[in-house]
């Protein structure tokens, strides 16, 4: 590499090193509620604390590109802010919406004290509310800060008909009680990651350790711990009582556009488009990346079918489900997930230490 190479390397450091020094306005926005979240028992990352003076400014010698308070937030979510409770540590998310949203009486709607214990309920934790600063009309809803279901990827057979129930399941306790989602997609599942990460995670850079982003964080294998899923994101979702003389919606929002039936002027039922999008989540996630997972095709198959008449309800699915589950033997519940476009040398070597594995968890 040249000598004008280097130097303009360096420069381009020294640009983006200045440039992140300083926050923008949606991080002076955070910035400018940390006390107040204080008094409300939830503390923002240093990078957002009044006084913040840079990590890298205090002391040259540390790499601002491994810095913890480099990172800033998602750019794409300016809504969303982890932060954590100062009672015990916990990490979690801040998500700012409207105080008279639907979102955020549905969520606590399906929190609520009656229903939270429901051992089928799979709909995101509603740890607190936190109440607009000053008069903004917003409020902050409180959640566990959770991951999306493949990071890290699943590793067996179990892992993705385990998932597959319990999201069936969630389906039939939101449609029981008048729910429907209508954006259950891919992002709008997540999982409770903290039986996986011992020491924690840090919320901007998932691989690394909470406090220490140039180490990387712990993770067990999800082979050896019982994962639970959940619903999270309630912003276009629908509520209707007993009484409701129909339960039909119009709209075309949402993340899943194949939906054959959205509309903005036919009326359509949202609790069929439930199964249309989960069972779309179903084939993109796990039947379009692996081999062996052929046994919830003909499930899926009919929860996409293009005449909402064709699809089963929640409770068939979940039912079917349950017996696909039941048939399926041990062994080949416990045999690890073959990528489709795995070249067969390396399938049969991987099946091989799959195989002693599997063997040796038995034994022992």
């Amino acid at each position: 590499m040249s000598d004008a190479q280097d130097i303009d390397i360096a420069d381009s450091e020294s640009v983006i090193r200045d440039l992140v020094a300083t926050l923008t306005p949606i991080e002076e926005f955070w910035k400018a509620r940390q006390s107040f979240f204080v008094e409300h028992g939830y503390t923002l990352r240093p990078r957002f604390r009044p006084g913040w003076v840079p990590s890298w400014r205090r002391d040259p010698t540390i790499d601002f590109l491994n810095a913890e308070d480099f990172q800033s937030f998602h750019a794409l979510r300016p809504h969303l802010m982890d932060a954590r409770r100062l009672s015990d540590n916990k990490l979690v998310l801040l998500k700012k919406v409207r105080s008279d949203s639907s979102e955020l009486e549905i969520a606590k709607y399906l929190w609520s004290e009656e229903l939270r214990n429901d051992p089928r309920n799979h709909s995101v934790p509603l740890l607190d509310v936190i109440p607009g600063f000053g008069d903004e009309p917003f409020c902050y809803m409180v959640m566990p800060f959770y991951r999306y279901i493949d990071d890290p990827p699943m590793v067996t057979v179990e892992n993705v008909l385990d998932c597959c129930e319990q999201l069936l399941e969630g389906l039939v306790f939101m449609h029981n009680h008048g729910v429907a989602h209508r954006d259950c997609a891919f992002k709008n599942i997540m999982y409770d990651p903290d039986v996986l990460y011992p020491q924690g995670f840090h919320p901007m850079r998932l691989d690394r350790l909470p406090y220490q982003t140039d180490a990387w964080a712990p993770v067990l294998s999800r082979r050896d711990v019982q994962i639970r899923y959940y619903y999270i994101d309630f912003g276009i979702s629908s509520h209707f009582t007993p009484d409701d003389p129909d339960k039909l919606v119009t709209g075309l929002d949402g993340i899943e556009k194949l939906v054959p039936e959205l509309s903005d002027e036919v009326p359509y039922d949202p609790f069929k488009v439930d199964i249309f999008v989960l069972g779309r989540m179903m084939y993109e996630t796990f039947i379009k990346k692996f081999t062996n997972v052929g046994m919830i095709v003909p499930l899926v198959q009919d929860m996409t079918a293009p005449d909402p008449v064709d699809r089963p309800n929640a409770a068939d699915a979940l039912q079917r489900c349950l017996g696909i589950r039941s048939r399926v033997s041990a062994l080949q519940a416990s045999w690890r997930l073959r990528p489709v476009e795995e070249p067969l040398t390396i399938t049969a070597v991987l099946d091989s230490v799959s195989l002693v594995t599997t063997a040796f968890k038995s034994i022992f």
